[in-house]
């Protein structure tokens, strides 16, 4: 298949590219920058120079037989032509949100209890509504435009990336951190909750999706979860026997690192991706990685090659849901 991605030399993108590209598939991605294009060429991969570029897009879309956005979550501009070239071709669309449209304003002081499945009801902070209102399109353009679009929501990715960037965004802010201090860092109390995923789990997600996906779908994707305590433990037992840790105040690491600390280092964000058991044929939660607090990107090893095929659970029943279900929107 030939894939058009977008945001190819980004984290997820790129390590969705190099897997799609492994997986036999034909990859063109968008850049921006001539450096970006020549590291994708690198990689074995197709690049085209552009951004929101009408004409670029149009070309590339009709060029291909699916394409796949990582790039910003809430441009809506970049999506309008990429909509306007696939309706009615049937093509697929795999659109990447991020569940932080689902966060609290917990200011790591407390651990929620509430858990969202992919179609549960919330209230949203206002920072993210424009982020819901281009899942949503997206998920409409599904139902009445002739397109096979669905949405994959990552929560907190972590692992090696395997295109030009190789480091996530929370974890690795949160390390740097650490290393400064020589301790373990979390913001207040460290009890909110994150759920979590590994790269290579997410990557098979997309491969799977672009190929199977129900018009309408919306994954959201995640295979455990951890307290921002938890992950600075971790982190502190990698930098040295001590395992130390250290409080950071919300105030300080806003200064430090913009209101990123405040979304997405100090909030609840807890979801589950119940429609892999919504079809009464359950996956056991199986993953590449056991959980986040079993990895350390402060050391990292590979992966042996018998273990790249293993996906994890909502990955697998995404196989199965896509066989029984024509077309959900919910």
């Amino acid at each position: 298949m030939k894939i058009f991605i977008t945001g190819a030399s980004g984290y997820i993108g790129g390590s969705v590219a190099v897997h799609l590209r492994d997986q036999g598939h034909e990859v063109t991605g968008l850049v921006r920058t001539e450096a970006a294009s020549a590291g994708l060429e690198g990689l074995g991969l197709g690049s085209i120079i552009g951004h929101a570029d009408t004409d670029v897009i149009l070309r590339a879309v009709q060029a291909n037989d699916a394409v796949i956005n990582t790039a910003e979550a809430d441009d809506v501009e970049l999506l309008k032509p990429m909509l306007a070239a696939l309706s009615g071709t049937g093509k697929g669309l795999i659109h990447t949100s991020g569940s932080s449209i689902m966060v609290d304003d917990a200011q790591g002081e407390v651990a929620s209890a509430t858990i969202f499945d992919d179609d549960a009801a919330y209230t949203p902070m206002p920072h993210r509504l424009d982020r819901i209102a281009v899942d949503r399109l997206v998920r409409t353009a599904g139902v009445t435009d002739g397109i096979r679009a669905a949405v994959i929501c990552p929560t907190m990715v972590y692992g090696d990336g395997r295109g030009l960037k190789r480091d996530s965004h929370q974890i690795p802010m949160l390390i740097a951190k650490s290393r400064s201090l020589q301790a373990g860092v979390y913001i207040g109390k460290g009890a909110p909750i994150w759920s979590n995923l590994f790269i290579g789990d997410l990557a098979t997600l997309y491969r799977l999706a672009v190929d199977k996906a129900p018009a309408g779908a919306f994954f959201f994707a995640e295979n455990g979860e951890a307290t921002f305590l938890e992950i600075a433990e971790m982190v502190a037992r990698s930098l040295g026997p001590s395992g130390a840790t250290e409080s950071w105040s919300l105030d300080d690491a806003v200064t430090e690192v913009g209101p990123v600390a405040r979304v997405a280092l100090s909030t609840n964000c807890r979801v589950r991706a119940t429609n892999a058991f919504s079809a009464g044929r359950l996956m056991g939660r199986h993953s590449r990685k056991s959980s986040l607090l079993s990895h350390s990107r402060l050391s990292p090893t590979p992966e042996p090659p018998e273990t790249q095929e293993l996906i994890s659970w909502h990955t697998r029943f995404l196989m199965y849901r896509s066989q029984t279900r024509n077309s959900v929107v919910r």
